[in-house]
């Protein structure tokens, strides 16, 4: 027996209606020789296309058998296949499997004297003979299935047989329960008994009262189990939801070549409880942006929940400027000391020097969702002031930026959980004192998540970056980055200054003899003496001037010089009062706070006196157990946070410098100078009220 599906001289093969034998073979030409002596010249894929064409001798094209399959199969059932398997190849090629070699065929199957038609009926004589029933349809059938399937053709398909996820349920019955586990998805969890209600409600309706049976009730259930498979259809909602919003589409991991290439963007509430600036106890809103190529963490912005297209812009803006190092932060954390290129960087842009180990990259494309806050006019104009291309992700597909996704789970694993005030991802992991251990205000996180950015995350190997040379290990992403920019040849160009103030919002002023005035705050100096009362030339608004000011810093503005160019930094009159930077919106608490005393929200100094006050009632905690709880909470976190989680940011920030005055500090009552006792000696500068003006003890007065 020869190999089929393999042609070589000396073959006999059938075309045309006659036996030939090949003489000769030519690349693609070849010559058969006819019983009659008869010499014909055809090419190959002629030969092969001929509808008679067989390989005289050849057994059919071999299948390989499905193991794994027969295996499940009693070995009786696969034994009677292979009996035919035997059965079936001495009828094409004449000669059983097990024969010997040089076995001649025997003469009621030799393929030469007898067509295929005289051998199938042959078999099935000598096996109706042997006891076996057999007609020559029957062994038509099985020729063509083991063709067709190889020995899986010949089992009995009694054993066979694929289990029916329905069992034999009235097909009507699996439509309509299918139906009802869909409509399952978007709705609240339910009980099964409710399904099957829903089941029959909906058959009465569609083919009339009992007209289709329903199943018993155990069979019901078994019917819902198998077609809820995988979908929660009774488990946790928000899982249910997950599970659906998964694409039918394959999945495709994302990657990038070079630093920037692409950067996903997205925004989620923190869980962690932090005291607003207005006292009141939240969660903040983390707005993140991440590299895909190096896993940076370009930027973080949080504010409360609620975030605001000014946030995605700024957050745009905050990507593309160096994070500079800050007082207190321990010098190994300077980009100078990481394995980033320092010094190439630095002869590109000398702020590189003073910037903290974190690279500065540049986006070509950012993938967002489709949140008010990235579609919005304000951001898409940032990002096409940047040269930067917006790319929405498919609706209610968190798949297309899986990455920041996992991110966010990773900062509070990382991070979150290690900050006092940690909520847990869900009720079911909240303590009950999650308020009270919240200690941190908005602006005290957005220090520590900063450094910890630089700390914890950017030195951090990453599972999902491998450097080619040492593809065991781990890359942490500025080692990734320093990888790229070699393989890559990428440069970063960051912002300006400049460039940084035009992505802020803008405002058209006019500018008076007391300066400027943006919602009842007066900002002036006397680099804006020589524009009073002048026009800025631009007709289009009516000779005001262009005004820029961050949301999360308005204790100063930005003033654009119409007519020499550049811009003029202009601070906010009354700063001295609050000591510290605030943001829009906790001005507009404190107006709200001065109404709702009865007092005058319009009258500056009011508000001012104000706000200083709630800022620190925000910076302490309300409560005069607070600050005391403060100081502890940030020596327990030093205790047991991570290392790159205990370093100069868990500290209280300092206090404004106040002026000069001889009075000593008030003495603690006694249960608390006697609690006091009991922890670790902690360093407190000396605080020394304002000589001429305390805003905080007016602000008492004007409480009561």
């Amino acid at each position: 027996m020869q190999r089929p599906g393999v042609l070589r001289v000396g073959d006999r093969v059938v075309f045309a209606g006659g036996a030939h034998t090949v003489v000769a073979i030519s690349g693609t030409v070849i010559r058969l020789l006819s019983a009659a002596g008869q010499t014909t010249v055809v090419a190959l894929g002629y030969l092969l296309a001929a509808e008679d064409f067989e390989l005289v001798g050849a057994a059919p094209a071999p299948k390989v058998d499905p193991l794994g399959l027969l295996e499940t199969l009693p070995e009786k059932v696969v034994q009677a296949a292979r009996t035919w398997e035997r059965h079936l190849i001495e009828v094409d090629t004449g000669v059983a499997p097990d024969a010997p070699e040089g076995t001649l065929p025997r003469p009621e199957y030799d393929p030469v004297t007898h067509s295929l038609a005289a051998r199938q009926r042959a078999k099935a004589v000598e096996l109706t003979a042997a006891g076996t029933r057999t007609s020559v349809r029957t062994v038509e059938r099985m020729r063509q299935r083991y063709r067709e399937q190889g020995l899986w053709g010949l089992v009995d398909t009694r054993y066979a047989r694929a289990v029916k996820p329905a069992g034999n349920v009235d097909a009507r019955v699996v439509a309509a329960a299918a139906t009802v586990v869909e409509a399952q998805t978007a709705t609240s969890t339910g009980t099964k008994s409710r399904a099957i209600r829903q089941i029959r409600e909906m058959l009465d309706d569609e083919h009339g009262p009992g007209v289709v049976p329903m199943p018993s009730r155990a069979t019901c259930y078994r019917l819902l189990e198998a077609l809820s498979a995988g979908k929660y259809t009774f488990g946790a909602a928000t899982t249910r939801r997950q599970a659906a919003n998964k694409p039918a589409r394959r999945y495709a991991v994302t990657t990038a070549n070079r630093p920037g290439e692409q950067v996903q963007m997205d925004s989620t509430p923190l869980d962690v409880m932090a005291v607003m600036d207005d006292g009141v106890i939240g969660r903040a809103e983390l707005v993140l942006a991440i590299d895909i190529a190096t896993r940076t963490i370009c930027a973080g912005v949080l504010r409360p929940v609620g975030a605001k297209a000014v946030d995605a812009a700024l957050l745009l803006a905050r990507v593309t400027v160096p994070e500079l190092m800050r007082p207190g932060w321990d010098a190994a954390l300077a980009m100078s000391a990481s394995r980033i290129p320092h010094q190439r960087l630095i002869s590109l842009d000398t702020r590189m020097a003073l910037a903290a180990a974190k690279p500065v990259i540049v986006p070509d494309t950012v993938v967002i969702d489709h949140g008010k806050v990235f579609l919005s006019e304000v951001f898409l104009r940032a990002a096409n002031t940047l040269g930067i291309s917006v790319q929405p992700a498919h609706q209610q597909t968190p798949t297309d930026k899986a990455i920041v996704e996992r991110t966010f789970e990773s900062i509070n694993t990382l991070f979150c959980q290690h900050v006092a005030g940690y909520t847990g991802r869900d009720v079911t992991r909240r303590g009950a004192d999650v308020a009270e251990r919240a200690v941190w205000s908005l602006p005290d996180l957005q220090e520590l998540f900063d450094e910890w950015v630089i700390a914890g995350w950017q030195s951090r190997p990453h599972d999902g970056l491998r450097h080619p040379f040492t593809p065991d290990q781990a890359a942490s992403p500025n080692d990734a980055y320093a990888a790229l920019v070699a393989a890559a040849g990428y440069v970063p160009v960051a912002l300006t200054g400049e460039d940084y103030i035009e992505l802020l919002p803008a405002d058209w002023r006019a500018i008076g003899d007391g300066g400027i005035q943006i919602d009842y705050r007066t900002y002036n100096c006397p680099e804006l003496r020589p524009y009073v009362r002048k026009s800025s030339g631009v007709s289009s608004r009516a000779g005001r001037w262009e005004v820029h000011y961050d949301p999360y810093d308005i204790s100063r503005i930005w003033v654009r010089n119409h007519h020499h160019g550049g811009w003029i930094t202009v601070p906010w009159t009354h700063y001295s009062v609050v000591g510290q930077p605030f943001a829009d919106f906790t001005w507009r608490a404190s107006r709200k706070i001065a109404a709702q005393r009865g007092l005058d929200d319009t009258n500056e100094m009011t508000v001012a006196v104000i706000l200083a006050a709630l800022l620190r009632r925000a910076d302490e905690g309300s409560g005069s157990g607070r600050a005391l709880a403060r100081t502890r909470s940030a020596h327990l976190m030093s205790n047991h946070l991570p290392p790159e989680l205990t370093t100069a940011a868990l500290a209280a920030p300092a206090a404004p410098e106040p002026g000069p005055s001889a009075d000593p500090p008030p003495a603690l009552p006694a249960s608390e100078a006697e609690a006091e006792q009991d922890e670790p000696p902690v360093l407190v500068g000396e605080v020394v009220p304002f000589a001429l003006f305390d805003p905080f003890a007016d602000d008492l007065e004007a409480g009561r």
